[in-house]
Parts: structure tokens; C-alpha cells; sequence
């Protein structure tokens, strides 16, 4: 019998898959040089719905589908995501694959006694249980790996957001540092008019004082906004893995009309949010999990097959059915952890859902706010945009003073610094409601 089966157990061994190491690399490919034509083509051919394919080119300036796409394609944090959904199409793999079969060979050599023949046994057990579990498994591993999809894709899609929020920041603060350098160099012009003017008598102390202090304070705002700049242009660069040195060019958002109601848009959050469907799609999972602990409350089965000569030469041939009494586990502790568990996957969506309508509600109302600001600041920007430019050219008539000309100025700037930040709110106000709704505003309507 063991010579019969030897051939057998070397054919299944050759079947066996074998180890290959596959150490850390010093140098991950992650910090290499991105390649930019490969990456471009890429853009073009993407498919996901909220982009549209685009030609990635670093010389022209980036909208906000551009930066998108970019983050998308070559995110490190969403490569190691991918990798994560790979996992879970191996455990849909592994929960689709029968129980091997167990073979057990014994051999007892008589030493004394007046039969000549030693004793050998085979059994060949299945284990019954595992099939009867495996359509629930299935069934769960399915489920389990529709969620690791449906996270990848919400994290894609903040990781897009992200990135497009980023790209606002930098347009915006690119836009306030050229104010800022203007009003420090006017505070710089001021400060100096007024050091020559006190040292031949013709203003008291506390003038200069005042535009000293004008002058810090025009220097600590553009230090500021530079340092923001430089921190806002890295952080993109990170998020769209790019090497830290690389020079963005930026479109600035496009104007869009008022949104619709927050309860519209929380209809097509509940909709289109592929969280919200993850969360979904791990209830159905914990759903199979429940049935399977419900199924193992019954008797486990295993069957063998057995064969045996005994020392006389008989041939005896059996089956064998093991199975468990449940008399009092039944599995009670396994099927009360599953159901707690369950209930707190629907109390956490319901949570995800208060949470979701109460910060649609809050970004509705703070845009409808930048957008009133916006337009107060549009109203009485002209008139300050005529002031300034009118007692500019007073002064240079020599009718007004230097420093009621540079006071109208610098009016005129913090008016434009307003309408700067009015409208990073509303272009960052947007795009938090279509990464809150989970869809383009294009799909809003529709």
C-alpha cells in the first residue's frame, strides 16, 4: 500500500507552489523619476466617472481635472490602497477552494504470535462542515471585497478632492502674496519718506512710529503668506507624487452657479457616496458571517473512509461520521458576537448618515455666506478701485499727500485681499460639497 502510494504523493507535491523572497528595496520605486510621458498617456486613456481623460502636460497650467487625474494615477498612498483590494480578491480565491482531503497510513509489524502478516490501516477523511459553510464564506468574502473596492474609490475620490482643494490654496495664497509684497513695499516707501522727514524736523516721533509699525506688520503678513505658499505647493507635490522640486502651473476655478438645497444633495450623497456603499457592502458581509455562526450551532461532520488487513489477512473496509454533540455550547458565544457586531455596522451607517446630511447642511450655508461676502465686496470695490487711482494721481500732481495716496492704496489692496479669500471659500466650499455628495456638481441636477 505505501509503495502505491508514494507515486501519488510525489505527483501532489510537484503541484505545490515553492517561496520566492522578495526583500525591501533600498531604493523604492515610489522615489524614482516619475515618468511623465508614460503618466500623460495614462491621463488620457483613465476611467473613472468623475474624470475626464486629459493630456498631463507640466509646462501648461493644471485645472482642477488635471490635478485629479494626476493624484489619482500616481498617489503612493493610493498604490499601497490597490494593493490592499488585492488582498481581498485572494481571500474570494481562498473561501472558493474545497477542504483537502486527510490521509492517514499505518503499519504494525506482529513480533510474537502465530500470525505471519503485519497490520496496515488507511483512512481517507473529508471534512463535511466546510463545505456546508462554503456558500456563506463565498458569499462573505464576496462582500468583504466589495467593500475594499468601494474604500478604494472613496479614497481616490478624497484623494482628488484633496488635491483640487490644495490646488484653490495655492492659486489663492499665489494671489495674496503679490498683494502682500505691494503693501510692504509701500509700507517700506512710507517708513522711509517719514525717517528723512523726521531727521529735518518736519514730523514729530510718533508718525514714524506708526509707519514702523506699518512697515512690521506689512513684513510679518507677506512672511506669512509665503510660508503658506511653500507649505501648500509641497503638500501638493506630495499628494500627486511628485518630487518635492517640481513647478506647478495652476488654472484658477471655474465660476459656478448656487447649489441646490441641502436636502437635494443629501438625496444624491446617499446615492453616488461610495462610502456610504462600502458600509453597505460590510453589513452584507457581517450578514454572511451571522449566518455562517448560526450554521455552526449544528453538528460538525467529518466523514472517513476507512481500510484495513489485520494480521490474519482480512480485509475490512468502513465508513466513519464524526460530529459534535451540541449539548451545551451550540456555538451560542460565536453567534452573540456576530450579532452584536452586526448591530453596530447599522448603527455606525446610521451614524455616517446623520453625519453626512448634518455637513452637507453646514457647507450649503457657509457658501451661501462666502457668496453673500463676495458680493458686499464686489459692490464697494470700485468705488475704492476710483479712490486709490484718484488720489494716486492727486499726489503725483502734487494735490494730496504721499501718504493719503498710499493709505487709499493699501485700502484698495485689503479690498482685494478680501475678494481673494471670499473667493478661495467659495471655490473650497464646492468642491467639499461634491466630495461630500460624492459626485461631480455636473450630477447634481440630474
Amino acid at each position: 500500500m505505501i509503495r502505491r502510494a508514494t507515486p501519488v504523493l510525489c505527483l501532489l507535491i510537484a503541484g505545490c507552489q515553492s517561496y520566492t523572497p522578495a526583500p525591501l528595496a533600498s531604493a523604492p520605486s515610489t522615489l524614482a523619476p516619475v515618468d511623465m510621458a508614460a503618466l500623460s498617456i495614462a491621463a488620457g486613456r483613465i476611467e473613472r466617472p468623475y474624470l475626464k481623460p486629459v493630456a498631463i502636460d507640466l509646462a501648461k497650467p493644471l485645472d482642477g481635472n488635471a490635478v485629479a487625474t494626476l493624484v489619482v494615477l500616481n498617489s503612493p498612498d493610493l498604490k499601497a490602497a490597490r494593493a490592499k483590494a488585492g488582498v481581498a480578491e485572494a481571500q474570494i480565491f481562498a473561501a472558493r477552494l474545497l477542504p483537502d482531503p486527510t490521509l492517514n497510513i499505518g503499519a504494525s509489524k506482529v513480533l510474537s504470535g502465530p500470525d505471519p502478516l503485519a497490520d496496515l490501516v488507511g483512512a481517507l477523511a473529508l471534512d463535511l462542515n466546510a463545505l456546508r459553510t462554503r456558500g456563506v464564506r463565498v458569499a462573505q468574502a464576496h462582500a468583504a471585497a466589495d467593500q475594499v473596492r468601494l474604500d478604494l474609490a472613496w479614497s481616490e475620490w478624497q484623494a482628488a478632492g484633496s488635491a483640487r482643494l490644495q490646488a484653490v490654496r495655492i492659486v489663492a495664497l499665489t494671489q495674496t502674496l503679490a498683494l502682500a509684497q505691494a503693501s510692504r513695499e509701500s509700507a517700506r516707501s512710507l517708513l522711509d519718506r517719514n525717517l528723512r522727514a523726521a531727521g529735518r524736523g518736519d514730523i514729530a516721533g510718533d508718525a514714524v512710529q506708526t509707519a514702523r509699525l506699518a512697515a512690521t506688520d506689512a513684513e510679518s503678513k507677506l512672511q506669512i503668506a509665503a510660508g503658506d505658499l511653500n507649505t501648500a505647493r509641497f503638500e501638493l507635490t506630495r499628494l500627486l507624487g511628485l518630487p518635492p522640486a517640481t513647478e506647478l502651473r495652476l488654472a484658477p476655478a471655474a465660476e459656478d452657479a448656487p447649489p441646490p438645497t441641502a436636502a437635494a444633495l443629501f438625496e444624491v450623497a446617499q446615492a453616488n457616496r461610495t462610502d456610504l456603499r462600502a458600509l453597505r457592502a460590510g453589513y452584507a458581509s457581517q450578514e454572511a458571517a451571522y449566518r455562517k455562526a448560526i450554521l455552526d450551532q449544528f453538528p460538525t461532520l467529518a466523514l472517513t473512509l476507512t481500510a484495513n488487513r489485520d494480521t490474519s489477512g482480512n480485509m475490512i473496509v468502513g465508513p466513519t461520521v464524526d460530529f459534535t454533540m451540541p449539548l451545551w455550547n451550540r456555538n451560542r458565544g460565536g453567534i452573540a458576537v456576530e450579532r452584536a457586531t452586526r448591530e453596530q455596522l447599522r448603527t455606525e451607517y446610521a451614524a455616517r448618515l446623520f453625519q453626512t446630511r448634518a455637513e452637507i447642511a453646514a457647507a450649503v450655508s457657509g457658501l451661501g455666506i462666502a457668496r453673500a461676502q463676495r458680493e458686499a465686496i464686489l459692490r464697494d470695490l470700485p468705488n475704492v478701485e476710483r479712490y486709490a487711482t484718484s488720489s494716486a494721481a492727486a499726489a503725483a500732481r502734487g494735490d494730496l499727500a504721499q501718504s493719503t495716496a498710499d493709505a487709499a492704496g493699501q485700502a484698495w489692496r485689503d479690498k482685494r485681499s478680501q475678494l481673494v479669500q471670499a473667493n478661495q471659500a467659495i471655490a473650497e466650499q464646492d468642491i467639499a460639497l461634491e466630495l461630500l455628495t460624492g459626485t461631480l456638481r455636473e450630477a447634481w441636477t440630474r
